[in-house]
């Protein structure tokens, strides 16, 4: 994330040249430092030279599809990933979280209403207070909340940034059943819109990275007709 005496970097990649410009020209005017890329292949060439905080992508690009674009970022980037796609299609929105995005708005839309959400995404950098331990341990699985750093039977695992603040927010809440309301609400804010199924989708990715599942449920477990709470590892 940012220092404070850093500027926030966002890339637009976006294929539509009239839809770039205009997302660019608003996230510029809010402070940010913005690169524009119509294309796949010099999305990945840019977000590997400019490290960008946020990205945002579009599903339907030239070259390189948006989906193979955020598999290949994560492998390199933990920005926090706005994926923009044509259609209110599921199984395109699915498809595009599993590779990692963190959030997702269909078009058209407002683009005040994609600064909110960048915002939202940014603001999401939690650390502990200062009576909270930096690091927990549950069963196997030791999280650092200050570094954001996971560890699994001392091996790392790799999390979005997504899926960090799902585990952190679980973590924080410990005995608590968390609805996927107020878990919506945690990671993108009181104010956002959309389907809660978005939570469940995460919660898979989650599980998977930590060898957990459905069945066993050591960190994750489901609250039946209500949502999530951390398990006992």
């Amino acid at each position: 994330m940012p220092t404070e005496t850093d500027r926030v970097r966002v890339l637009v990649v976006e294929d539509e040249s009239v839809l770039a410009a205009v997302i660019g020209d608003y996230l510029r005017a809010d402070g940010y430092d913005v690169a524009v890329v119509g294309d796949g292949a010099h999305a990945l060439e840019a977000a590997r030279s400019t490290a960008p905080h946020v990205v945002v992508l579009d599903l339907g690009l030239p070259t390189v599809d948006g989906i193979e674009v955020c598999r290949r970022l994560r492998e390199f980037s933990d920005a926090y990933v706005v994926m923009l796609t044509a259609r209110a299609d599921e199984a395109e929105v699915l498809q595009g979280l599993r590779s990692g995005a963190d959030d997702y708005m269909t078009k058209p839309f407002r683009p005040r209403e994609l600064l909110a959400r960048v915002r939202t995404l940014l603001r999401r950098a939690r650390t502990p207070g200062p009576l909270a331990p930096p690091t927990r341990e549950v069963g196997a699985l030791t999280v650092d909340l200050r570094s954001r750093e996971v560890a699994l039977d001392g091996s790392p695992v790799d999390l979005t940034p997504t899926e960090f603040d799902l585990l952190a927010c679980l973590l924080e809440n410990t005995g608590t059943a968390m609805t996927r309301r107020a878990l919506i609400e945690a990671l993108r804010g009181e104010n956002w819109f959309g389907d809660e199924s978005l939570i469940d989708v995460h919660v898979l990715h989650l599980r998977r990275k930590l060898g957990d599942d459905a069945a066993t449920q050591r960190f994750v477990r489901t609250v039946r007709g209500i949502g999530y709470q951390l398990g006992d590892g």
